[in-house]
């Protein structure tokens, strides 16, 4: 409690201002440099001890500009898996302490470890159930229409399906970070509670990028938190230069052999075709049981195998361990008449 002053004490007091023997605090701020300048012009703005920027403004813009790729291609990835429109973005980017980060998350959630190989430490990603669940009930082949969100950590099987989601979004990750330097991202451990997950001290420093994750009429949010002592050895990298425009040497050639080893392992509908024939909209209305259709092909002609509907390959049909098959001869030429 403070001291109070009783009225003898406030009598003198006041005695004291009249008869000007108290003076006013002076509060001008006194400003010490080594550099000679006009210290009328300087600018003071009061410092946060508990919430240090350690991470500049420059690098903070680059952070989003390298996260904004990883969106783009963390969308396309999984629009692709999940065969509908899904929409990722930035959202925010910002430093605060790792206290803050956690205080602000749900419980549960899905909260997963990362370690970012080479670099010594560990990330998390954070994916909120607002947007899992509904991705869930899309693997397993629902409609969203009426979807609960239910209050529970994930089960195994879940666990399980969102891991598939999560690894596609460090596979983008990677690539997004492959132009500062090479990274392999691998989730070690996964827990529901974020408060019993303790990767930095509270009060250390910590880059959130926040995303928002949009899917027909669900949406959610996805924060991958970074500590600084996590990138501090490749911070300086982090920069405005053109780093994230200029192509890598050899990319392209890396790039066309992952497309191509995808594509070999696409599967492929192949229909052999037997004849065909054409004949009057009024004989095909007339058409009934027991009719047969003649065509200019002899049964001793050889068959076109069609690939994805196109004419490729010449063939013979008949049988092999007697399964119904087709023997390739040779590709369609030009002059072939098919």
């Amino acid at each position: 409690m403070p001291d109070v002053l009783d009225q003898s004490e406030i009598d003198a007091l006041l005695a004291a201002v009249d008869a000007g023997d108290v003076q006013e605090e002076d509060n001008t701020i006194q400003i010490f440099s080594r550099h000679r300048r006009d210290l009328e012009s300087v600018e003071v703005r009061a410092y946060d001890f508990k919430r240090p920027e350690r991470v500049s403004k420059d690098q903070m813009r680059a952070l989003q500009t390298l996260h904004e790729a990883f969106a783009r291609n963390f969308g396309a990835s999984l629009s692709g898996f999940l065969r509908t429109i899904v929409e990722v973005k930035v959202a925010n980017c910002e430093q605060m302490t790792y206290a803050e980060f956690i205080s602000g998350l749900p419980n549960p959630t899905s909260f997963n470890l990362i370690q970012a190989k080479p670099l010594e430490g560990q990330m998390c990603l954070e994916i909120s159930p607002l947007i899992i669940y509904p991705i869930i009930d899309r693997l397993l082949g629902g409609t969203n229409a009426e979807l609960f969100i239910p209050q529970r950590p994930m089960t195994v099987i879940e666990t399980r399906l969102i891991g598939k989601v999560t690894s596609r979004a460090l596979s983008a990750l990677g690539e997004a970070w492959a132009s500062i330097k090479p990274i392999t991202f691998d989730i070690t451990a996964t827990e529901s509670n974020p408060q019993l997950v303790q990767i930095v001290p509270p009060n250390e420093v910590v880059v959130v990028v926040g995303f928002e994750l949009k899917m027909a009429n669900r949406a959610g949010t996805m924060n991958l938190c970074i500590p600084y002592n996590v990138i501090e050895p490749i911070v300086s990298e982090l920069s405005s230069q053109s780093w994230f425009t200029t192509p890598k040497a050899g990319r392209a050639e890396e790039t066309k052999q992952k497309i191509a080893v995808t594509l070999n392992g696409a599967a492929l509908t192949v229909t052999g075709l037997l004849a065909e024939t054409t004949i009057t909209l009024n004989d095909l209305m007339n058409l009934s049981v027991g009719d047969v259709l003649t065509t200019e092909r002899s049964a001793s002609s050889p068959v076109v195998l069609c690939v994805e509907n196109e004419k490729g390959f010449l063939g013979h049909i008949g049988q092999f361990k007697g399964q119904r098959a087709v023997k390739v001869m040779r590709a369609v030429e030009a002059s072939d008449r098919v």
